[in-house]
């Protein structure tokens, strides 16, 4: 008794539900345009998750809401990322002064 699509939905449920706090780090990112209170290797370990997951959507062919879910949190991910490594830089280059 196995519905695909329901189960499509709870697994996009799950990934957006993780997804929630990306946009508030974001943030919290460029406002204290500091990388302290943030793990890069957190940040890139959960990149990684959502690599295996788009991979494993593209791999079975299952281009779902939870495909394209995945999608949007590795790009927010990928954005933090990016922040933290721009901040990092600055505070560093603040320290040397």
């Amino acid at each position: 008794m196995e519905n695909p699509f329901f189960i499509e939905l709870l697994e996009a449920g799950m990934v957006v539900c993780f997804g929630a706090a990306w946009p508030i780090s974001i943030h919290k990112s460029i406002t204290s345009k500091t990388s302290k209170g943030k793990s890069f290797v957190f940040l890139l370990v959960i990149f990684a998750g959502y690599i295996l997951g788009v991979s494993r959507k593209v791999i079975t062919d299952t281009y779902s809401i939870a495909f394209y879910a995945y999608c949007l949190n590795l790009l927010m991910v990928g954005a933090d990322s990016m922040l933290w490594l721009i901040n990092h830089h600055r505070h560093d280059k603040k320290a040397q002064l």
